[in-house]
C-alpha cells in the first residue's frame, strides 16, 4: 500500500489544483470508489433518523448516494435528500442509490445553485477536506449554512482527521526536523496530503481451446500435452502494475473544524450560541448541538435559529 504523502497546495490556481487531485480522480475510480463505500456510518444515520417527517434536505458532496434513502426507520421516503457532487461518474450510481430513483445535482459546493434557506436540513460527509484552501472550505461552510432555513435549519459536516485510529489505513506524515513551536502550529491548522487509491486491473481470462465432438483417450492426452508445450513457448504474459491515484486531502486538526464553521457563522453575521444568546429581536444564530471525533473523523452538528 503506497503511502501518505505531505503535500503543498498551488496558491496560484486552487480550482486547477482540486480539478487534477481531486475531481478528476473521482471520475476515474468511480465505480471501484463506489463498491467501498456502502455501509452509513453511526453518527450519520442517527441524524437522518431523527429528522422530522416531510424534510427536505441536500447531501453536498454526496458521492455515490449511499445517504440519499437514510431517514426516519419505519418511515421509508418521509424525508427526501437531494444530492450534490462535482463527479458525474458517481452521480450515475447515486441515481439509483437503494434501489429507488433518487434526485442528484451535477454542482460544486462553492455553488449556490438553490435560493437561500429552501432545505430542511444538509450533510456534508468527506467532502470539505478536499478544498484546497481554509478560504475555500470556509466559502464551503458557509454555502452549507446558507442552503437550509435559517428558523430551524440543522446540519451535519464531517472532516478526516489527523489524529488517525488503530484501524485506519492511513499513516499521517508530521515533519520530524520542524522546531517545536512550528510543529506545534501546523497540528493546529492541519496537513495537506496525498492519499493513494490503488485501482487494481482486473484480470483477462485466459482463452481456452475447445474442441467438437469427443476425444478419445489417445487424443486427449496427445492435445493435452501440446498444450502445455505451447504454453511453455509462449512468451510471459506481462501483468500491468495497478494505477495508484493521488487523492488531494486538508487533514483537520483538533478543534480546527468547530473554528472553521464559527469564523464562517460570524462572516454571515450570524451569532454563535444557543437560542436566545443573541440580543434584539430578529437576531440569527448558528448553534453547534454536538461536535467529536469518530473513528479518525471530525464532526459538527449545527442548527440555525432566528428570534
Amino acid at each position: 500500500m503506497p503511502n501518505v504523502k505531505a503535500t503543498t497546495v498551488s496558491a496560484e490556481d486552487p480550482q486547477a489544483y482540486e480539478d487534477a487531485h481531486v475531481h478528476a480522480v473521482y471520475d476515474s475510480i468511480a465505480p471501484h470508489f463506489s463498491s467501498t463505500r456502502y455501509k452509513p456510518w453511526p453518527i450519520i444515520a442517527a441524524f437522518l433518523s431523527s429528522l422530522a417527517p416531510g424534510s427536505v434536505g441536500v447531501d453536498l458532496g454526496t458521492g455515490n448516494g449511499k445517504y440519499l434513502p437514510l431517514g426516519p426507520p419505519g418511515s421509508p421516503g418521509c424525508v427526501w435528500t437531494v444530492g450534490l457532487d462535482r463527479s458525474r461518474n458517481l452521480l450515475e450510481i447515486a441515481r439509483t442509490a437503494g434501489g429507488g430513483l433518487r434526485e442528484v445535482v451535477w454542482g460544486d459546493v462553492l455553488d449556490r445553485p438553490w435560493r437561500l434557506g429552501a432545505f430542511d436540513y444538509a450533510i456534508s460527509i468527506a467532502t470539505i477536506h478536499h478544498l484546497a484552501t481554509h478560504a475555500r472550505r470556509k466559502a464551503a461552510v458557509k454555502r452549507l449554512l446558507e442552503s437550509i432555513s435559517p428558523t430551524h435549519g440543522r446540519a451535519l459536516v464531517y472532516v478526516w482527521a489527523i489524529e488517525q485510529d488503530e484501524l485506519s489505513k492511513r499513516s499521517i506524515p508530521v515533519e520530524s526536523d520542524a522546531a517545536p513551536t512550528e510543529a506545534a502550529k501546523q497540528a493546529s491548522r492541519g496537513q495537506d496530503v496525498f492519499v493513494p487509491w490503488v485501482l487494481a486491473q482486473p484480470a483477462e481470462p485466459k482463452p481456452k481451446a475447445r474442441r467438437k465432438g469427443k476425444a478419445t483417450d489417445r487424443e486427449a492426452s496427445q492435445r493435452s500435452q501440446e498444450e502445455v508445450k505451447a504454453t511453455d513457448d509462449a512468451a510471459p504474459t506481462e501483468i500491468e502494475p495497478p494505477k495508484v491515484f493521488e487523492r488531494y486531502y486538508h487533514m483537520f486538526a483538533k478543534g480546527e473544524l468547530n473554528e472553521l464553521v464559527t469564523e464562517a457563522a460570524s462572516e454571515m453575521g450570524l451569532s454563535v450560541g444557543v437560542p436566545g444568546s443573541a440580543q434584539g429581536p430578529g437576531a440569527c444564530g448558528m448553534e453547534i448541538v454536538q461536535d467529536g471525533w469518530e473513528r479518525s473523523n471530525y464532526y459538527v452538528e449545527l442548527r440555525r435559529w432566528k428570534q
